[in-house]
């Protein structure tokens, strides 16, 4: 795997580049004025692990065949995705703020061949977990090196087709697929406890023969080394199960249910701004 997008170790860059990508979430939905707010600004310090350090990719050519395959399985989140994608360089940041909007390439519900770097359309809730299992069978069967890695939402833990996958996957000993539960507890209607439970969510996933790690979803160098301990699980495939407050880093937003399908106002915006300018300064000041 000679080509590579060059990895980003310094913690400090790391962050920046999360608070960045906050930000550009921030002004591409108040711009839209619609989508789903806590769970894209929760899941910035996932994908930047992935797009900055963990995945073998090329924003220069992003169908180069020996790349990791990163497959978005919660779609409506989407805006993490694109401004990861945009600020890793696969396309115009200037393009990002058309969100939403006729004749735009970036759909509400990421569409493939629409932008480099979407692997998979999205949108029905727990397809995108079955596709990466597809996948992970085809390159294992294939002898690809290549690893699939796929981002899923707590509240797709609901729904059945999740389970049918990760039996499959657990059948065929897909130690080349890596997940990412973003375990923030919330779904449009509510808590995730409340309106039908998932827990013990790992046990289960154990129960099915996976490989478990749990991690704080907003600790960048964690998410980094899981990532590398699943690629040394040859026999199983692993649950990654990132613990993340929705709207991280935008005190209004945190934890309340309310955000998980609202965009800001113009108010809101210029006020998440100004948070995630003072986490900024302070970050270069560490």
């Amino acid at each position: 795997m000679s080509k590579k997008f060059p990895r980003v170790h310094d913690p400090k860059k790391l962050k920046l580049i999360a608070n960045m990508i906050r930000r550009d979430v921030v002004d591409m939905l108040t711009e839209a004025k619609s989508g789903h707010s806590a769970g894209s600004i929760g899941l910035a310090d996932i994908f930047t692990a992935l797009y900055f350090n963990v995945l073998y990719h090329d924003p220069k050519d992003p169908d180069w065949e020996e790349r990791d395959r990163l497959v978005l399985s919660n779609g409506h989140v989407c805006p993490v995705m694109y401004a990861a994608l945009a600020n890793a360089g696969y396309f115009p940041k200037e393009e990002l703020l058309t969100l939403r909007k006729l004749g735009s390439r970036l759909q509400g519900h990421p569409h493939r061949g629409s932008l480099p770097g979407i692997e998979n359309s999205s949108g029905p809730l727990a397809q995108g977990f079955s596709i990466a299992v597809g996948m992970a069978i085809v390159a294992k069967r294939e002898r690809k090196r290549w690893r699939v890695y796929t981002v899923v939402s707590d509240g797709e833990q609901q729904e059945g087709q999740v389970w049918e996958a990760a039996m499959l996957a657990s059948k065929y000993n897909l130690g080349n697929l890596t997940a990412i539960m973003d375990r923030n507890n919330i779904q449009i209607d509510g808590f995730t406890e409340e309106i039908n439970p998932i827990e013990p969510i790992a046990a289960k996933y154990r129960a099915f023969g996976w490989n478990i790690i749990e991690v704080d979803g907003h600790n960048i160098k964690k998410l980094i080394d899981a990532c590398n301990e699943s690629k040394a699980v040859y026999e199983r495939p692993t649950m990654i199960i990132a613990h993340t407050i929705p709207g991280k880093g935008i005190p209004f937003m945190e934890f309340l249910t309310e955000w998980h399908g609202k965009s800001p106002t113009k108010e809101q915006a210029l006020e998440a701004h100004r948070i995630l300018e003072l986490d900024r300064r302070e970050v270069e000041e560490e």
